[in-house]
């Protein structure tokens, strides 16, 4: 095993296109609430209106030799962004801030899950974020059924804030502090 970690510009999103898709069927199959709600979801309308609504973007994906097997798409964002016709996501006036970070998809292929690739991947989402002075609010949201996302996550140091939609996500939060452990 030969694993490399590349930060990819956005124009090379498209590295990320079955990964993206291969998470949204992995969400789904572990959804207990609505997993029909996936149906719709994919690379062109998941990733790609984030990227493009998103003040900031960076996507690292990971290697085996020229094999893509994870990813991580991390943003900085207007809070107002999430607010739209699918969810309100929080409370838009407990952030103080105009924007807020958020580690908003995180993929890595079952194979390779022990080798502490999500840590890596974790960690460089979290320093990325972290230089942004103007941001103060970290989120996270993990889908319905993926509990080995949400212990990773609070083991991470982020706190369960709420849920929404019914309890189809799971909203994290971490205030800049976290960011500047790691």
């Amino acid at each position: 095993m030969n694993l490399t970690y590349e930060i990819i510009p956005d124009d090379k999103i498209e590295y990320c296109r079955d990964l993206c898709n291969e998470l949204m069927a992995f969400q789904k199959s572990k959804a207990y609430i609505t997993p029909e709600r996936f149906d719709t979801m994919n690379f062109d309308t998941r990733l790609v209106p984030s990227i493009k609504s998103a003040v900031h973007n960076q996507t690292v994906i990971v290697k085996d030799d020229d094999k893509i097997i994870g990813y991580v798409y991390s943003n900085v964002s207007p809070k107002e962004t999430y607010s739209n016709d699918f969810a309100t996501f929080f409370d838009l006036s407990s952030v103080s801030q105009k924007n807020v970070g958020c580690l908003s998809q995180f993929y890595i292929q079952e194979e390779y899950r022990q080798y502490k690739v999500g840590s890596k991947l974790f960690n460089l989402s979290m320093q990325w974020l972290a230089q942004f002075e103007d941001v103060e609010d970290y989120f996270i949201f993990v889908s319905n059924g993926n509990d080995p996302a949400l212990e990773f996550y609070t083991r991470k140091g982020f706190s369960v804030s709420h849920e929404i939609l019914d309890g189809f996500i799971t909203v994290l939060r971490s205030r800049k502090k976290l960011a500047a452990k790691i």
